[in-house]
């Protein structure tokens, strides 16, 4: 089947929405967001405790607990999919999805007692505890962030 186009309009146009002077602005105030240093900080510290997450059934030796395993794995990948995404995106449209980062660290805090098993040793709630109270701040931190980018507009 052929498309269908007007009869005036060209299959090449050679303007495309990048150009576009909102377009333009919006990623110059996102780059400005992003580089200061608390927002550097916040970004650099959620990438670790996400990715601490997501390896910490090996480092802290509870790996044999496999749904909690598996629970940590993709909640750290989440995690940090999250964090980058708020951090290196429109920071002030985005900052929304800081609360389903809270809600990740909240879920960390309470996975040992919550996943199915037993899981609640001293290493699985210490781990998940403290690393699931890093994410909560982070996540806090980033909310207020951005909703301080967006009343400054």
């Amino acid at each position: 089947m052929a498309a269908h186009t007007s009869p005036g309009a060209s299959s090449s146009t050679s303007h495309s929405i990048d150009e576009h002077p909102d377009i333009m602005a919006l990623r110059a105030r996102s780059e400005k967001a992003t580089s200061t240093p608390m927002a550097q900080a916040v970004e650099g510290l959620a990438l670790l405790a996400g990715l601490y997450l997501a390896a910490s059934p090996w480092i802290t030796g509870f790996s044999g607990f496999t749904a909690l395993t598996i629970t940590n794995l993709i909640a750290g990948i989440a995690f940090v999919l999250f964090t980058m995404g708020f951090v290196n995106s429109a920071y002030e449209r985005t900052h929304g999805m800081s609360w389903a980062a809270l809600g990740i660290g909240v879920f960390t805090i309470i996975a040992p007692w919550v996943v199915t098993g037993s899981f609640d040793t001293t290493r699985t709630i210490w781990s998940n505890c403290v690393v699931g109270g890093v994410m909560v701040c982070l996540a806090l931190l980033t909310a207020v962030m951005g909703a301080a980018g967006a009343r400054r507009r």
